[in-house]
C-alpha cells in the first residue's frame, strides 16, 4: 500500500497476533494506537500525543478576580476617592508645588537640578530591574516542564501543572511590563521636568508672572512623573502579591490582602504621613531641641 504525504493510517483497538515477530515487541493483549503523522519536510510515522485541554478552577478564577478587585480599590481610594486628600502622595503634591515655587527665589539652582537628578536615577534603576524581572519570567516560561516535574517530586500539586504554571507565569509577565512601562514614562516626564525647570531664566522670582506659571508646569509634570512612578512601584507590590498564586488560590489571596493593607497603611496612616502634614508636629519640636 502507497501512502501519500496527506495519508493518516490510524489503527485502533488493535489486537496483535501472537507470533514470533511482535513476541518480543508487545503482548497480544495489548491495545495500540499507531498514526502516520505529516512534518514539514516529508511524511514521517508517529505517536501523536495529545495535550491535555487547559482548564481554570473556579477557585483560581474567584482568587484572580479578587486581585482585580483588590489593586483597582487601591488605586481608587489612594488616587480617585473623596479620601485622596488626606493620603501621603496627595501630601507629596503639595510639595511638588512649594518646591517649584521656592526655586524661582533661589539664585543658585544647583540643589533643584540635582533633585530632579536624582528623581530620574531612581526611576531609572526600578526600570531596569522590571526589565530584568521580565527576563526572569520568560526564562521560567522555557523551563516549565522542568519546573513542574521538580514540583511533583517534592508534592507540589499547584505547580505539576505545566499549562496552569505557563498562564501563572504569563500573567507575572504581563504585570512586570505594565511597571516597566510606567517607570518608563515616569522617567520621560522628569525628563521633561528638568527641561521646564531650565527654561526659567535666572534671577526671576514669583512675583514674576511668567516665571511663576513655568514653574507651575514644572510641578504639574514633577505631579505627573510621581504619580507614574507610584503606579510601577505599586504594580511591583501587587507582584510580590500574585507570587502567592504559585501556592495556591487561598494563598494567593492572602498575600493579596497583606500586600493592598500594607499599601493603605502607608498612604494613610504611616509615620511618614504624619511626617510630611502642614501644621506643627511637636515630637519634631522636641527632637530638634526647639
Amino acid at each position: 500500500m502507497s501512502l501519500t504525504p496527506q495519508s493518516v493510517i490510524q489503527i485502533e483497538n488493535t489486537h496483535l497476533p501472537q507470533t514470533p515477530l511482535f513476541a518480543n515487541a508487545v503482548s497480544c493483549e495489548t491495545e495500540c494506537t499507531y498514526k502516520v503523522v505529516q512534518s514539514n519536510s516529508h511524511s514521517a510515522f508517529g505517536i501523536r500525543t495529545e495535550r491535555p485541554m487547559f482548564q481554570i478552577p473556579a477557585s483560581n478564577i474567584a482568587a484572580i478576580i479578587f486581585f482585580v478587585f483588590a489593586w483597582g480599590l487601591y488605586s481608587w481610594l489612594a488616587y480617585r476617592s473623596p479620601w485622596a486628600k488626606y493620603t501621603l502622595s496627595h501630601a507629596m503634591d503639595a510639595y511638588r508645588y512649594r518646591w517649584m515655587r521656592a526655586m524661582l527665589n533661589r539664585d543658585v539652582r544647583i540643589a533643584d537640578t540635582n533633585v530632579a537628578s536624582g528623581l530620574q536615577q531612581g526611576t531609572a534603576f526600578f526600570a531596569s530591574a522590571s526589565l530584568l524581572a521580565i527576563g526572569g519570567t520568560v526564562t521560567l516560561l522555557s523551563a516549565t516542564e522542568e519546573v513542574t516535574a521538580l514540583a511533583r517530586n517534592i508534592n507540589l500539586p499547584y505547580l505539576a501543572d505545566p499549562l496552569q504554571t505557563e498562564a501563572k507565569t504569563f500573567g507575572l509577565m504581563v504585570i512586570l511590563a505594565y511597571a516597566f512601562f510606567k517607570f518608563g514614562w515616569a522617567y520621560r516626564l522628569f525628563n521633561y521636568t528638568t527641561i521646564v525647570m531650565g527654561s526659567i531664566p535666572d534671577g526671576c522670582n514669583d512675583t514674576n508672572e511668567e516665571a511663576l506659571e513655568t514653574s507651575l508646569r514644572a510641578a504639574r509634570l514633577a505631579t505627573l512623573a510621581g504619580r507614574h512612578f507610584s503606579n510601577g512601584q505599586q504594580a511591583l507590590f501587587f507582584a510580590v502579591g500574585y507570587l502567592g498564586w504559585y501556592a495556591g488560590p487561598l494563598v494567593f489571596v492572602g498575600t493579596t490582602l497583606m500586600v493592598t493593607l500594607v499599601l493603605l497603611r502607608r498612604q494613610f496612616f504611616s509615620q511618614a504621613r504624619k511626617a510630611v502634614l502642614p501644621g506643627p508636629n511637636k515630637q519634631d519640636r522636641v527632637n530638634s531641641g526647639a
